[in-house]
């Protein structure tokens, strides 16, 4: 007997069939080129301080505590001395006020595949971020693309290399709501290069003129804005305790990756891509909520 779906349900459905079908191919594709998957570490004594601020997650444990991973950047710089390619689908809980529910980008609770490459260039990460989506895009077409057409009649193979924009020289030329007008005008993904040091946590690799990173976000085309961030690593002891000290981090709070950063870690450089994001865009989606079967918006309680 078959069963009615309606609407609504067979949409969610096609999504999370076409969400299913993103993971397995950029796996696949990593895994062709030398990348293996780690499991993901869901709790932790240190996790990413952000740059922004969210409410704490953390769960006492005997005398001490552990924060809900917010990113695995430090675990995969420390997983660099076991392996050089890495990946994993990384559960991210960032417990966000609830005006972030109004960007349609923001969950607190979300997936990145989190990937860092050994004695990588951020033009390294750049390369292979293209390559990837324009494989996992060509392939994605190859099997369900009437079901995107009907969804996304914006949906196309992006042409590499993609655009570069420098920081500094699109918020001078339009103004501090720059990401969004860039996003917008785009019909193409393109980098976002050359953040300044503010606007960054501390591991991210000051470029030699001190003022800027080596790192980059990538944006989506069409208004949907920030895709993934990453770049090249900070991995001196001394480099690292001095942007610490520059951003004004917790020293005791980061203590065990100091620890681990003393006994030698190698250069590195990777990056994070949000999976509900790249759902939301290739499904062309209003909100990140409806590439999510159980979604947890900023602001409210959901199962």
């Amino acid at each position: 007997m078959e069963i009615k779906v309606e609407k609504s349900l067979r949409v969610k459905r096609e999504v999370l069939e076409i969400s299913s079908e993103l993971i397995f191919l950029m796996g696949k594709f990593l895994r062709e080129r030398g990348f293996i998957e780690i499991l993901p570490v869901i709790i932790s004594p240190i996790t990413d301080p952000l740059n922004h601020s969210v409410f704490d997650a953390e769960i006492k444990y005997y005398d001490g505590s552990y924060s809900l991973t917010k990113s695995m950047i430090f675990h995969k710089q420390l997983a660099m001395r076991i392996h050089p390619r890495i990946f994993s689908f990384s559960p991210n809980i960032r417990l966000e006020t609830e005006e972030k529910k109004s960007t349609g980008r923001h969950l607190i609770e979300f997936t990145q595949l989190d990937l860092e490459m050994r004695e990588a260039t951020r033009e390294d990460i750049m390369a292979l971020v293209e390559e990837m989506i324009v494989y996992t895009f060509e392939e994605l077409g190859r099997k369900l693309g009437d079901l995107i057409a009907k969804m996304n009649p914006h949906f196309s193979i992006p042409k590499v290399p993609f655009k570069k924009v420098r920081y500094l020289e699109a918020l001078k030329e339009y103004g501090k709501d720059f990401e969004n007008i860039l996003s917008e005008k785009a019909t193409e993904p393109f980098w976002l290069i050359d953040i300044p040091i503010d606007e960054r946590e501390f591991y991210d690799k000051l470029d030699k003129n001190g003022k800027t990173l080596l790192d980059m976000d990538l944006m989506y085309p069409y208004g949907f804005n920030e895709a993934s961030s990453g770049g090249e690593r900070e991995y001196e002891y001394d480099r690292i305790v001095k942007r610490m000290e520059y951003k004004g981090n917790d020293f005791s709070s980061m203590r065990w990756y100091l620890e681990e950063v003393k006994k030698g870690i190698p250069p590195s450089a990777g990056c994070g891509i949000g999976i509900e994001r790249l759902t939301r865009f290739v499904c062309n989606l209003s909100h990140v909520e409806e590439a999510r079967l159980f979604p947890k918006v900023p602001g409210e309680l959901s199962l």
